[in-house]
């Protein structure tokens, strides 16, 4: 019976004005029992038990039915017990049937308001339990979470957190892999049985999970009976007949969902799914600490090797190695591994240049491959943007052979730009049934490949700057020799020698064009069967010196295999396949072209540094015309003014000079003559003959300064014998002089020894001097020391810059040396050659030598 009170009781509580009306009928019931009960016990039954047992009943019915129905209970018993047990004993009319009802809706109203505050304190009691329990449980879980435990311990722990406290059979987590499937990562369950850690459960027909996922929002299902999928089917099979699922949101996106369900029929209550959501947060804060740990971590080990292969550049170790490096360092970050860095020779050709891993062995292999190749290679060469493969099994191309022998799955590839080109690319490839990689990996690769750009950058800026300083370093010794005046023909040679070794290349030259539509080599350097100096050639066929000739531009040919013409044809011979050319511009006209070929492709641009040697070639021959033109001119000025000083010297000699002659014979023949009484007239006559000689001795002075007659008729030995013999210095003269040589260059020779003798004799206190003149190996020389004070300076102003002038002017060189206190040596070397024509006859000038004439 009590059971029965208790389910009656349980089935009717929380309907309050249900049990009133029942508390009313009880109630009413009651006191017809006690009534007659009373009257039946009234003459054998004392009164104390008869009320014990009333009381008895009260007590019963507060225990198992409540205050709503003992009360009532209670005051109609007392009320049946007075009226008719105890006398004096009344009647049932309406005076106390309303008493009855009186006391009975009071009763049962006070009852009422009593049932309703102990419900609402049992209430808050249990909810209150509820809490701490809750509190309890998530504290747990807290706690697990800022201990750092492992991802699993917590999903375990926060599975069983919550069957246990929502007192429910079952509770699992899953991850949304986002390929259709969720795994169990975390799992419990009242009685052993659940969904195993680590399985796949399909996202498909309906069930919480879908829900869930769908909406973002918590999702019931209180009848799995109705739900479709196999899925479905196998929550069925678990026994679960109702499941609530409340998705897990990590940084703004569904990561998983915590799920729970009861084998019992009945639904699960109300609000379960907002007691779940407060453990969901702790999960979404133990994934997120998980992920920023897991984060923090990778990007500590990313920025280690970062630093590492950027120490290497920075250090500007050779570029193999930093490939090496970067090739290690991606696949100890990534842990793949087949990692493969590659360089593109050409737009069709990849060659591996690092390698990691099982990829190792193919270290310098090459890779030809068509411009429409679908493969991960050619597709970074070709867009210049990073490419990735998740399923490696619909891959096509060159190379894929290859990486399936070595199992890979799926590939990732980012390209290597340097100054906006693509230079190469860094590859990996995972191993099948493996997870893929971050979706943001392209952009952690692309660190890499930029610290390889920039490897490679300062490994060509190093490179270039130590071409430009080398090509700098020739071109200056090549301008140093056209400084110098150096001979065309040197510079020639140079610039072929210097462009050779600057470019690297087998075979470089100079030519010249000619008038009559020729080219002549004037000067080669390395393989000189290609065109020996002094060939020439026809400009026929195509080939880069005929290119220049027509366009007077520089030239460019990479090929001869279709080409016509010899010189093609030699160069296809010798297995050149690229040439270049720059023109040599002189004074606007085309002279000839600077060339270089090899039998690879020259570098781009090579034929602007050719030019700059092409410009000194140009600037050399110029100086050379230029000092050929200023040579012959000042040669011209010298003869004309020699041959001026002849003629003036012809014309004193042989008018001037020749009267005064006449007219001191005629004044000693008229001395003579004169009679001896006319003393006086004689006296003036010979005075008149003295000074007509002293002016005839000075007239020679003059003409011999201006230019001795015996030079031209003698020639330069008899010429400096007797400068010898009129110095007031003592000279010692050394003549080694057999022939006679040509004019312009004995006159020079002549007035550089005559303005030393004048200098020493002025100027130097010389107490003696040697001369030493000779010709021999196709030069005069000249070598004249004096035992003077010394000091002479050319650059004061002396005579001897005239001597300097003349000397250079017929190509020849003169120093001067003259330290204080040891004297003054001068030297001279004039090239020439002896003059083999005729020279006339002292009479043949019509006078003799005025040196000699008394």
């Amino acid at each position: 019976m009590a059971n029965r009170l208790t389910d009656w009781s349980r089935r009717y509580r929380g309907r309050l004005e249900a049990e009133i009306v029942l508390a009313l009928v009880v109630g009413g019931a009651a006191f017809v029992l006690a009534a007659l009960v009373s009257a039946a016990a009234r003459s054998h039954v004392p009164d104390v038990l008869l009320g014990a047992f009333f009381i008895l009943v009260v007590v019963a019915v507060a225990h198992f039915a409540g205050i709503l129905y003992a009360l009532p209970v209670g005051v109609v018993s007392i009320e049946a017990f007075d009226w008719y047990f105890l006398p004096p004993l009344r009647k049932l009319d309406a005076a106390t049937g309303f008493i009855l009802g009186l006391f009975l809706t009071m009763s049962v109203l006070v009852g009422a308001l009593a049932t309703r505050a102990a419900r609402r304190a049992t209430a808050s009691e249990e909810a209150r339990g509820v809490l701490a329990d809750e509190h309890a449980a998530l504290r747990r879980v807290a706690t697990l979470v800022a201990a750092q435990g492992s991802p699993a311990e917590v999903f375990t722990a926060v599975a069983e957190e919550v069957g246990r406290l929502l007192h429910l059979d079952f509770a699992q987590m899953f991850v949304y892999e986002g390929d259709g499937t969720a795994t169990v990562v975390g799992a419990w369950s009242l009685r052993g049985r659940h969904v195993p850690l680590g399985m796949r459960l399909a996202l498909e027909g309906d069930n919480v999970a879908i829900r869930a996922l769908r909406t973002r929002r918590p999702a019931r299902i209180d009848d799995y009976a109705e739900a479709k999928g196999s899925t479905a089917e196998y929550v069925r099979s678990l026994g679960v007949r109702a499941a609530v699922g409340t998705p897990i949101v990590v940084e703004g996106r569904v990561w998983g969902l915590m799920t729970a369900g009861s084998m019992q029929p009945e639904p699960l209550p109300a609000g379960t799914e907002l007691r779940i959501g407060a453990f969901t947060e702790l999960v979404a804060t133990a994934i997120a600490n998980t992920e920023a740990r897991k984060e923090l971590e990778w990007i500590a080990r990313e920025q280690a090797a970062l630093g590492r292969v950027a120490t290497l550049v920075a250090e500007a170790v050779p570029p193999s190695d930093v490939f090496a490096a970067v090739a290690a360092e991606v696949a100890g970050l990534f842990e793949v591994p087949i990692i493969g860095l590659f360089r593109y020779e050409t737009d069709t050709t990849a060659t591996v240049i690092a390698a990691s891993g099982d990829f190792s062995p193919y270290l310098g292999r090459s890779w030809t491959f068509p411009a429409d190749d679908p493969s991960i290679i050619a597709s970074l060469l070709r867009t210049g943007r990073p490419l990735r493969v998740d399923d490696y099994a619909e891959a096509r191309g060159t190379g894929t052979e290859v990486t399936r022998e070595l199992g890979v799955g799926a590939a990732l590839g980012v390209p290597v730009i340097v100054d906006s080109r693509v230079w190469g690319a860094v590859t990996m490839g995972l191993e099948q049934g493996r997870a893929p990689l971050p979706a943001d990996a392209v952009d952690r690769v692309t660190a890499f490949t930029d610290l390889v750009a920039t490897a490679i950058a300062n490994a060509e800026a190093r490179t270039e700057i130590g071409r430009l300083a080398e090509e700098q370093a020739a071109l200056r010794r090549v301008a140093t020799l056209v400084a110098r005046g150096m001979e065309p023909s040197e510079v020639f040679d140079a610039v072929a020698e210097e462009i050779g070794r600057v470019l690297e290349v087998e075979n470089t030259s100079v030519i010249r064009y000619e008038s009559d539509g020729t080219m002549t080599v004037v000067a080669i350097w390395g393989d000189d069967s290609l065109a020996p100096v002094g060939s020439n050639w026809t400009l026929e066929g195509e080939n880069v010196p005929a290119q220049v000739f027509r366009t007077g531009r520089p030239a460019r040919m990479d090929g001869y295999d279709h080409l016509s013409g010899a010189i093609a044809d030699v160069a296809r011979r010798l297995g050149r396949s690229s040439a270049v050319a720059a023109p040599i511009i002189i004074a606007g006209r085309l002279w000839g072209a600077a060339s270089a070929s090899a039998s690879d492709r020259l570098p781009d641009a090579v034929e602007a540094r050719i030019a700059n040697f092409a410009d000194l070639i140009a600037t050399a021959i110029s100086n050379a015309e230029t000092r050929t033109e200023l040579s012959a001119s000042r040669a011209r000025v010298l003869a004309a003014a020699d041959e001026t000083r002849r003629q003036l010297e012809r014309d004193l000699h042989d008018g001037i000079q020749q009267r005064l002659v006449s007219l001191t014979l005629k004044a000693r023949a008229t001395e003579r003559m004169t009679p001896e009484p006319s003393g006086g007239l004689r006296s003036e006559l010979a005075l008149i003959a003295e000074e007509l000689g002293g002016a005839l001795d000075e007239l020679r002075e003059i003409s011999r300064g201006i230019h001795p007659a015996v030079l031209s008729e003698s020639g330069l030995g008899p010429a400096l014998k007797a400068l010898a013999r009129r110095s007031a210095v003592p000279i010692a003269l050394d003549l080694n002089l057999e022939t006679r040589l040509e004019e312009q260059h004995e006159a020079a020779a002549y007035y550089a020894v005559s303005e030393a003798l004048t200098n020493a004799a002025k100027h130097a206190q010389a107490s003696a001097i040697e001369v030493h003149v000779g010709y021999s190996d196709g030069a005069l020389t000249l070598s004249i020391h004096d035992d003077g004070i010394g000091g002479a300076d050319p650059s004061r102003g002396s005579g001897l810059i005239g001597l300097k002038d003349r000397v250079e002017a017929l190509g020849g060189t003169i120093s001067v040396v003259s330290p204080p206190g040891e004297g003054t040596s001068l030297h001279a070397r004039l090239p020439c050659r002896p003059n083999a024509a005729p020279r006339p006859e002292p009479s043949a000038l019509g006078g003799r030598d005025v040196s000699s004439a008394p």
